[in-house]
C-alpha cells in the first residue's frame, strides 16, 4: 500500500488555500453560474425594508416598508423600467376610514387588471386587515373591505385574471395558510381551499400562465420546504398540487445540491420561463439566487444576487424584466435595485 508522507509546510499551505478560498468573494472569484446582475437607479425615496412592490400596465408602483430606525412609511413610488428612473406619486392616505394610520412594514400587494391592490401588514403595534386600491390613471388610493382573513402580516399575495388571492402569513400568534379570493367588483372576500404542507411566513409568490406558486418560508424556527402550485381552472377540491420539495428530499440526484434554497424573507420574480428566488435568511443573510424550469419542476443555482445579503427585499417583474432591490442586512437598510439576466455572464462592472 503506498503510504503519504506529509510535512508541516505541507500543512501549513493546505491551510493558507483553504483560508483563502473560504473568505474569497464575488469581486475576486469567477462564478461558474449563470446570470448577471445589473445595477439600475436606486429608489428616490427613503431606504427601506419589508416594501410592497407592484407591477401595473408599464409601470412598478412601491409602497411603504419601514427603515432602521422603525420609521414605517406610506409614500408610493412609480418606476418606470425603460427609462430607468422614479416618480413618486400619490402616498397610501394617513389615515383609514376607522383612523388608523396606513404606514406599515411586511404588508401584501397584487395588481387586478388596471389597478393595484394592497393591504394587510404591522404597524409597529399590532398586526393589520385593511385593505386599499391604488389608480394610476386617477392617481388615487381608494379604501376597500378589510381582508376577512383577519389581520397579519408576513403574508403572500397574487393576482390572478380577475381576482386577487392572499395566504400565509402570522397574526402575531401563529403562522398561516388560510387562502382567500378577492373579487373587485363586488368588494368582498372569500375563503377558499388552502394549499396542503406547512403553515409559513415569510413565503414567496409568482404566477405563471394564470396558475399561482407557493414556496419558502418559515414556521415556529423551521424552514418550510414545500412548494406548491394553485390553478383557479380547476375543481376547488383539486385546485392545489405539491411540487417536488426544495430540499434533498427523494432518492434521485436531481435534488443532491438543493442546499441554499429554502430561506424565509426572500423576493422572487418570473421571467419567461423560469422564476427565480434570491436574498433571504437561512440563518444567514443570503445572496444565493436560484432558477425555478416549469417544465422540468427543478432547480438551477445561477450567479447570486450581487448586492449585500439582505433579507426583506422586494422582487417584481415588470415587461418581461426581473429585479431585486431595497431590503435591510444586520447593520443597513437599502436602497438599490439590481436587474437579473439570466442568460448572460457575470460582470463584475455593471
Amino acid at each position: 500500500m503506498k503510504r503519504f508522507n506529509m510535512t508541516l509546510t505541507s500543512v501549513s499551505w493546505i491551510l493558507l488555500i483553504v483560508l483563502v478560498l473560504g473568505s474569497c468573494n464575488k469581486s475576486s472569484v469567477p462564478y461558474t453560474q449563470d446570470g448577471n446582475w445589473v445595477t439600475r437607479s436606486s429608489l428616490n425615496g427613503p431606504n427601506r425594508s419589508e416594501a410592497v412592490a407592484i407591477p401595473v400596465g408599464n409601470f412598478v408602483y412601491l409602497t411603504t416598508g419601514i427603515d432602521q430606525t422603525f420609521k414605517r412609511y406610506n409614500d408610493t413610488w412609480q418606476y418606470d423600467p425603460v427609462n430607468d428612473n422614479w416618480l413618486q406619486v400619490a402616498n397610501l392616505p394617513d389615515t383609514s376610514a376607522t383612523g388608523a394610520k396606513t404606514v406599515r412594514n411586511s404588508a401584501v400587494g397584487f395588481a387586478i387588471g388596471s389597478n393595484a391592490y394592497l393591504g394587510t401588514g404591522y404597524d409597529g403595534n399590532n398586526p393589520m386587515s385593511d385593505f386599499w386600491e391604488y389608480n394610476p390613471e386617477t392617481n388615487a388610493w381608494t379604501q376597500k373591505a378589510n381582508f376577512s382573513g383577519g389581520a397579519r402580516y408576513d403574508a403572500v399575495a397574487f393576482g390572478i385574471g380577475n381576482f386577487g388571492y392572499v395566504s400565509t402569513g402570522y397574526d402575531g400568534s401563529n403562522a398561516l395558510k388560510d387562502f382567500w379570493q378577492y373579487d373587485p367588483t363586488a368588494d368582498s372576500w372569500t375563503q377558499k381551499v388552502s394549499m396542503g404542507g406547512d403553515k409559513r411566513s415569510g413565503a414567496v409568490a409568482f404566477v405563471y400562465k394564470d396558475k399561482g406558486y407557493v414556496v419558502t418560508g418559515i414556521n415556529s424556527g423551521t424552514l418550510s420546504t414545500d412548494f406548491w402550485q394553485f390553478d383557479p381552472s380547476q375543481p376547488e377540491a383539486s385546485s392545489w398540487k405539491a411540487l417536488r420539495r426544495i430540499t434533498n428530499f427523494s432518492s434521485d440526484n436531481y435534488d443532491d445540491g438543493y442546499t441554499t434554497i429554502a430561506r424565509s424573507n426572500g423576493a422572487a420574480f418570473v421571467i419567461g420561463d423560469k422564476a427565480y428566488i434570491s436574498t433571504g435568511q437561512n440563518v444567514s443573510l443570503y445572496t444565493w439566487t436560484w432558477e425555478y424550469d416549469f417544465a422540468s419542476d427543478i432547480w438551477k443555482e445561477k450567479t447570486p444576487f450581487e448586492g449585500a445579503g439582505r433579507e426583506g427585499a422586494v422582487g417584481f417583474t415588470i415587461s418581461g424584466r426581473g429585479y431585486v432591490g431595497t431590503g435591510k442586512s444586520a447593520s443597513a437598510v437599502f436602497d438599490d435595485i439590481r436587474e437579473f439576466h439570466p442568460n448572460e455572464v457575470y460582470n463584475v462592472n455593471d
